[in-house]
């Protein structure tokens, strides 16, 4: 919890997947939040962090499920702002003595229109200077009687009680989520909301720096620390903080599991030392990783293997270092929603991460994650504030279990070496026509299939490849970068002219949801 000077605004988390981007769209404001699973907010609780405001999560649940989670009653006797979103605006009108009713034909899901109602609502400054606001809806129940108190400020066709609110205790409910992008005047509807609890939104990345680092010493003590360096943003950001908390307590130590891009270990181990004073254990651990991954082709094994083997590995490195006790690591949100309900909320796993689900129950070392609350562009806002090269702080994001997940079915050597040629060629296209900084994730994968083609006079059988990239502000959602056909050609033409053992590639255009960024 951070320091108690900062104004904070409680969010209780009924498990939307979206939960993170209420706190991301808070923080851009420059409001502290947390979110806080229903079941983990006691009156205690409520006593101990005292919010100036609460908002009221989504969820997939339905108040007329058994056991449908729900806040304490208490939260609405407390005297502060509340909004309640889509799963919040039902609990709310629930609890407070209103109706919802099953969808029974009325079910939202995806782009739709909200026009005002009479009434002014100062909520809504800045909206409805069209007739209509588009929003994302997401619910199958809906409100279908008002607590009393509240009015109607807007409806859409299939909500009739779209944005409501009780002006005189500062209640307000709506129906979609103005959290998420497809929301594009939702940002503004938060702007309001913390204006009128009266936030100073004195939050910012050098009030988090401070705090971390107060943080950091009062976890790990007099302890020593080995961190997991991958040599990507978060784990660079993760060992500059941990190690001006701490100094000489900690180890940094990078893993080369064999799944690294093409010269990656030396650009990493080399940059890393050229920068930074602080110890760096090389351990290469090739033969190891890919040992323990041969014949497996199943995702998440895979990365529950490579999820133990670094743990492994770091435990051994830890008694070489003077049996550290602590394990750092550049856990961010995306990881931690994606894996497990954060902070045991009711929230769908969508997959492990290796640093996360994928972490064995008893590894020995207990868990220092600085960054664990943060989304990437936060991160990257933190490197900055820590001073942290542009090249580092600038770089694609690249996974822990590294290619791995970039190559579907079974992992031989043979696949990495081809794919890591693909990929170099890839990214070197990318540099070349100056699009490496508009773009936020871009890779190969190479696919479990081999496809006939003709080279010359003869006929090829050999592996096809599909190129990614992504454009993101979060990493919570994605689209696909458009690039040009010519830019596709050219670059088809090179990894297949350059890479022996590719004779076919594609262009991956899903957008997240509903795929993931990565292909495993």
């Amino acid at each position: 919890m951070t320091d108690a000077s900062h104004d904070r605004l409680l969010i209780i988390d009924f498990g939307s997947q979206v939960t993170q981007l209420i706190a991301r769209r808070l923080r851009e404001l420059n409001v502290y939040c947390e979110i806080h699973p229903f079941n983990a907010v006691t009156d205690a609780f409520l006593d101990d962090f005292a919010p100036r405001a609460v908002i009221l999560s989504g969820g997939p649940s339905s108040v007329f499920a058994q056991g449908a989670p729900m806040p304490p009653a208490r939260v609405f006797d407390l005297g502060v702002p509340i909004l309640g979103i889509c799963y919040g605006q039902q609990v709310m009108m629930h609890v407070l003595g209103g109706q919802v009713e099953r969808g029974h034909g009325t079910a939202e899901f995806g782009r739709a229109y909200v026009t005002p109602s009479d009434g002014r609502l100062d909520l809504l400054q800045g909206w409805f200077e069209t007739d209509r606001e588009q929003v994302w809806m997401s619910h199958g129940d809906h409100v279908s009687k008002l607590a009393p108190g509240f009015a109607v400020y807007g409806t859409s066709p299939n909500a009739p009680f779209a944005i409501t609110a009780d002006t005189t205790r500062h209640f307000y409910a709506v129906q979609f989520h103005p959290e998420v992008h497809h929301t594009p005047n939702g940002a503004r509807l938060y702007e309001n909301f913390v204006r009128i609890a009266g936030f100073k939104g004195d939050w910012t990345m050098g009030a988090y720096r401070e705090e971390a680092i107060a943080r950091i010493r009062e976890q790990v003590g007099d302890a020593k620390v080995i961190c997991g360096l991958s040599g990507g943003v978060d784990s660079s950001v993760a060992a500059v903080l941990i190690h001006e908390a701490i100094g000489d307590q900690l180890t940094c130590v990078f893993v080369d599991h064999g799944l690294l891009r093409k010269g990656e270990a030396e650009e990493v181990v080399t940059m890393f030392r050229d920068n930074y004073n602080m110890p760096l254990i090389h351990a290469d651990e090739q033969d190891l990783f890919l040992g323990e991954l041969d014949g497996v082709s199943d995702p998440e094994t895979k990365r529950k293997i490579i999820g133990k083997l670094f743990i492994d590995v770091f435990q051994k490195h830890a008694r070489e270092v003077g049996d550290a006790t602590f394990l750092a690591q550049g856990t961010l949100y995306p990881d931690v929603i994606e894996s497990v309900s954060f902070s045991g909320g009711p929230s769908v796993t969508i997959k492990s991460h290796h640093n996360v689900g994928g972490l064995p129950e008893k590894m020995g070392l207990k868990l220092v994650e600085p960054l664990r609350e943060l989304f990437k562009d936060e991160v990257r806002a933190l490197g900055r504030e820590l001073g942290l090269p542009p090249s580092f702080i600038g770089r694609h994001p690249f996974p822990g279990p590294g290619l791995a997940i970039r190559c579907p079915g079974e992992i031989t050597r043979e696949k990495l070496a081809i794919l890591r040629e693909a990929d170099a060629v890839y990214i070197d296209q990318i540099r070349k026509h100056g699009l490496y900084d508009d773009i936020w994730q871009a890779f190969v994968a190479i696919l479990p299939v081999r496809t006939v083609g003709v080279m010359g006079d003869g006929r090829t059988y050999d592996f096809a490849c599909a190129l990614r990239a992504v454009t993101s502000v979060d990493g919570m959602t994605a689209d696909y970068f458009p690039f040009t056909h010519e830019f596709l050609g050219e670059t088809a033409t090179r990894i297949i002219n350059e890479v022996p053992g590719i004779n076919r590639v594609t262009y991956d255009i899903t957008s997240k949801p509903p795929g993931t960024i990565e292909w495993e």
